[in-house]
């Protein structure tokens, strides 16, 4: 069976964004993106680059891990901000939103429904394994079909934004086995997670 997996950059103090959610690696930015970490991501997770950085790193690989990719609505908007109305067309794209009345993209399906019935049914089909880029409220509202974290952890502090799993997740301890990890010389850390079981509740 496919399995879901949050593949996602953190702080050390474990946020993915600033408090505002903008894109933390785009013009203005405050998240470096030292030149060891960029080889391992054309190298390792291919598929996980956007089109037009894999376009101007000539990057054709289509990658073994992810063949789709799913999004919160206000991660999409700040590609649609950025005039980029389909970040991945190289993976099936699907976006969860409640206020998007469309797709202004033909190839990224746009969704309303529970994201925990469409993981559900993703997870039953053949294919590659699903990739949930994120935000943070996607990331909380599925945490429970979450199969394996891949957190690209970098060397950096910012003291408050958004956290991993948003700011509405709710309070469920589950327990995680390190599976893989590789340590950059630029400090940053790619660790692998797969799901053990949930905390046992105390008798």
């Amino acid at each position: 069976m496919r399995k879901l997996v949050y593949y996602i950059a953190a702080t050390l103090d474990g946020f993915i964004a600033g408090p505002d959610g903008a894109d933390p690696t785009g013009p203005g930015g405050f998240w470096p993106i030292p030149e060891d970490y960029l080889r391992h991501l054309v190298a390792e997770y291919p598929e996980t680059l956007p089109g037009p950085a894999r376009q101007a790193l000539g990057v054709t690989a289509e990658g073994t891990r992810f063949d789709t990719v799913l999004e919160g609505r206000h991660s999409y908007e700040i590609g649609l901000k950025a005039g980029v109305t389909d970040a991945y067309p190289h993976l099936r794209h699907l976006v969860f939103s409640r206020t998007l009345s469309g797709s202004p993209d033909g190839a990224v399906q746009v969704l309303s429904g529970d994201p925990i019935g469409t993981v559900r049914d993703l997870k039953r089909q053949d294919g590659k394994d699903i990739w949930v880029i994120g935000g943070g409220a996607l990331a909380g509202a599925l945490y429970a079909e979450i199969d394996q974290l891949i957190v690209k952890l970098a060397p950096l502090t910012i003291g408050a934004g958004i956290p991993l799993f948003g700011r509405d997740a709710a309070f469920e301890p589950r327990t995680w086995h390190l599976s893989d990890h590789t340590v950059l010389d630029s400090g940053a850390i790619f660790l692998t997670y797969s799901r053990t079981s949930a905390v046992p509740e105390s008798v």
